[in-house]
């Protein structure tokens, strides 16, 4: 994915407001984009779509405590 540049980027609505923001991508159908959004010039890590589902589904369960 080269063109992260021209990506929208969205907060995500899981960032904390104390910092602990991370950016996402939408509009890509097999890859989801994250980055910090403390640093938008900085690299970002692409993550298999369904890798990025499983991650949010486990999330939204609570089974990495209270995020």
């Amino acid at each position: 994915m080269d063109d992260s540049m021209a990506a929208k980027w969205r907060k995500s609505t899981y960032s904390n407001g104390q910092g602990g923001c991370i950016e996402v991508a939408d509009g890509y159908t097999r890859v989801m984009p994250v980055r910090d959004s403390k640093d938008p010039d900085g690299p970002a890590l692409i993550f298999a779509a369904e890798a990025w589902g499983s991650f949010v589904s486990a999330v939204r369960g609570g089974e990495f405590g209270d995020v």
